[in-house]
């Protein structure tokens, strides 16, 4: 059985036992927490929301947080001796995916 999971904007496939780097989630590293926003419930008998399936949930446990590689901006204008250096880093939750529950 696989979801189609919706967190920080973005959508992801996920099995039982998938590890997943998702945008930044409150918790504490071991808790457990349920991901509600299911949009298809696949496998024998597949379900699709519309947008989102009712009743339906993934449970995952917060593995780690952290921060991901650096992206560097850097905007230059030429013949103007002028330019711009920034750096950022994205935040990020690493979660495992204990079980997922068609609803």
């Amino acid at each position: 059985m696989y979801a189609v999971i919706r967190t920080g904007g973005k959508q992801y496939k996920v099995a039982k036992d998938t590890v997943l780097k998702v945008e930044s989630l409150a918790g504490d590293v071991g808790a457990k927490l349920k991901l509600e926003e299911v949009l298809l419930v696949g496998g024998d008998a597949p379900k699709v929301g519309a947008p989102l399936v009712k009743g339906a949930s993934v449970e995952c446990e917060i593995l780690e947080h952290g921060q991901g590689e650096k992206v560097i901006a850097f905007k230059k204008k030429r013949r103007k001796n002028t330019h711009r250096k920034r750096g950022h880093r994205q935040h990020f939750t690493k979660v495992k995916v204990l079980g997922i529950t068609a609803g």
